[in-house]
């Protein structure tokens, strides 16, 4: 009988050592909460002290009416960013990212990172500019928006084990680049920038897990890129990428962004500081700062 206690005794201590997981719990994107968590979740790291690591390759063709569009460059991007909480006494406890990235122009032949580069619509030899946008943030997103409404991630929707988040950025606004009577001539930046986000249900809304690791999708349609100097030359540029974000983080970046940012982007390493305010930066307002400081010079 003591024998068969203590066999038991053992088996119980046993199977305690070794018991079963605690149940996962997941979110529930129809509650506000949730949601806002959810889509943390998609673009942020474990905490706002560890920033997460977005990658994306892919090619970038030129359109011009009356000619078949053109292979122009490879590109390799990523973005490195934080989320930083916020909370509102009205709107709830929330969040807010920081970020900045970095897109490199890849010969399409050679895979080299480019320095210069031969129009092939105006036969100039033109300096490439990489795009190279500090800072690229977002605004805080709280349970209840400023409009007292409650927060949705309206584009979500679920295929089987798969969430998939497709998101529309149509852009139109002044051009920095260009004086003060955009009213009567023209001369604002039109373009669209989509992403398309998927990821496992059982990842991105499994709140026991720090963060999920979704892929992403990323098309742009814009106008001409400024370095490239088209003037007023019709047409447009085509973005096509698909990436995903990195659990390595930047360590697991391909060579040549690594190699790249290091050697002429050093602080592109690193996500900005958490309290970041500065206005956003775009290809456009970078090149006129770039510009603005060789006329200086």
């Amino acid at each position: 009988m003591k024998f068969t206690q203590s066999l038991m005794m053992s088996v119980s201590l046993l199977a305690a050592g070794f018991a079963a997981p605690a149940a996962a719990q997941m979110l529930d994107p129809a509650k506000p909460e949730d949601a806002v968590q959810i889509s943390k979740r998609l673009q942020c790291g474990v905490s706002e002290d560890k920033p997460a690591v977005y990658h994306w390759s892919g090619n970038i063709y030129g359109r011009s009416p009356g000619q078949p569009d053109k292979l122009l460059f490879k590109g390799e991007g990523m973005n490195i960013r934080r989320c930083v909480e916020v909370t509102d006494p009205k709107q709830g406890k929330g969040w807010r990212l920081v970020s900045r990235e970095v897109m490199l122009m890849l010969d399409p032949v050679t895979g080299e990172v480019l320095r210069e580069w031969t129009n092939p619509y105006t036969g100039q030899k033109v300096e490439v500019m990489h795009i190279h946008n500090d800072p690229v943030n977002g605004r805080p997103n709280f349970p209840i928006g400023s409009d007292g409404k409650p927060y949705k991630i309206s584009s979500l929707r679920e295929s089987g084990p798969w969430v998939f988040m497709p998101f529309e950025a149509p852009l139109f606004y002044t051009n920095p680049l260009q004086g003060e009577y955009q009213k009567y001539v023209g001369g604002t930046y039109h373009a669209m920038e989509i992403f398309d986000f998927a990821a496992l249900k059982s990842e991105l809304y499994n709140s026991k897990t720090p963060t999920a690791y979704p892929m992403v999708s990323w098309v742009r349609v814009s106008q001409w890129a400024p370095w490239m100097e088209m003037g007023d030359r019709p047409g447009q540029m085509v973005f096509n990428a698909m990436g995903r974000k990195l659990p390595g983080g930047f360590e697991e970046l391909p060579a040549v962004l690594k190699t790249e940012i290091r050697a002429n982007y050093p602080i592109y390493e690193d996500a900005p500081p958490k309290d970041d305010a500065r206005p956003n930066e775009t290809t456009w307002s970078k090149f006129k700062t770039l510009m603005d400081a060789k006329k200086a010079q």
